[in-house]
């Protein structure tokens, strides 16, 4: 997971996973417990709703006790694949997506592309206006290199009402698309020259991303799996990031691209919204909203956040 609160205390490889249930929970914090525990009674409230319609989310159930480390870590798909333990199993896995070309499965991506002349029309001259790039961390700057900087628009389920306000069109054409964002968000991207991103995966296989190519210098190249191409102006590159992947900038000029990520398209509804769950609760106990209390397998107290989900739904 990103910085901050973990889910997981360590991670361990296929090849040594050797741990009982019991040895597995002690790895983990008071603090992960306890999220852990509200995470399932939030499922349960979930699994309810879902049931309803005939939806069950069963692979979430499963991707819970992965990243608790309860069941052997997930094996690679292809060549190149580097899942981590916060995993879905049954996803389609490859490095590269056509996805303008797959309307089933992405069927705002050929639209998208359609109008990118909107956003990069708007994207030029703001950039001509003032310089609003920056680095988002030192973990990001130790991953992604100090010539990547970014302008966040939409980042953990949250829209950057500032930054959207500088970018109206590209916001307005964003929404009225009906992206299925997941919890990574959307933001500008650029690659000063000279730089790129070294080797790494994102782990995550749930979460497909797409980068719409704005301004591209020559020679300009992403490698993902065993797989290398470039990038498009007005066209999209999508992506599996829980492959290894780099990047590069080897001209004289910056490059631009506006990176998108969302829900992996074989998700059902009930997944996906079993996911943003877990995903917000953790947004929410590492801002510090959820306070600590004693985990009920250590201290039986309380209820934790066993009405989140009802509150949300209604209660329906």
């Amino acid at each position: 997971m990103c910085n901050g609160f973990s889910l997981r205390s360590e991670r361990y490889s296929a090849e040594t996973f050797v741990l009982s249930r019991q040895t597995s929970l002690n790895a983990l914090t008071e603090r992960q417990l306890q999220f852990w525990e509200d995470v399932d009674v939030g499922l349960d409230e979930i699994e309810n709703f879902y049931e309803k319609k005939e939806q069950s989310i069963d692979k979430i159930r499963q991707f819970s006790r992965s990243a608790q480390g309860l069941v052997p870590p997930p094996t690679r798909y292809a060549p190149g694949h580097d899942p981590s333990e916060e995993h879905v199993d049954g996803l389609t896995a490859k490095s590269f997506w056509d996805a303008s070309s797959d309307p089933e499965l992405f069927p705002w991506a050929r639209e998208l592309e359609e109008k990118s002349h909107i956003i990069l029309e708007e994207f030029e001259r703001k950039l001509r206006e003032s310089d609003q790039f920056s680095s988002d961390s030192v973990w990001q700057n130790q991953v992604m290199g100090d010539g990547w900087s970014a302008i966040r628009l939409q980042r953990l389920g949250v829209w950057n009402a500032e930054n959207c306000e500088e970018f109206p069109k590209t916001y307005e054409l964003l929404r009225s698309l009906r992206i299925p964002l997941a919890v990574r968000g959307v933001c500008f991207a650029r690659q000063s020259p000279g730089s790129g991103v070294q080797p790494h995966s994102d782990g995550r296989n749930f979460i497909i991303t797409s980068h719409l190519g704005l301004k591209v210098p020559d020679a300009c190249w992403i490698r993902v799996g065993e797989e290398q191409r470039g990038w498009e102006e007005g066209k999209l590159t999508t992506i599996d990031t829980s492959f290894t992947h780099s990047t590069g900038n080897p001209s004289d000029s910056d490059r631009h691209v506006l990176i998108i990520d969302f829900w992996h398209p074989e998700l059902t509804v009930a997944e996906r919204a079993a996911l943003d769950f877990v995903y917000d609760l953790r947004n929410k106990f590492e801002s510090g909203l959820v306070p600590f209390r004693k985990p009920r397998s250590v201290e039986p107290e309380g209820e934790g956040l066993a009405g989140l989900w009802k509150t949300i739904t209604g209660g329906n």
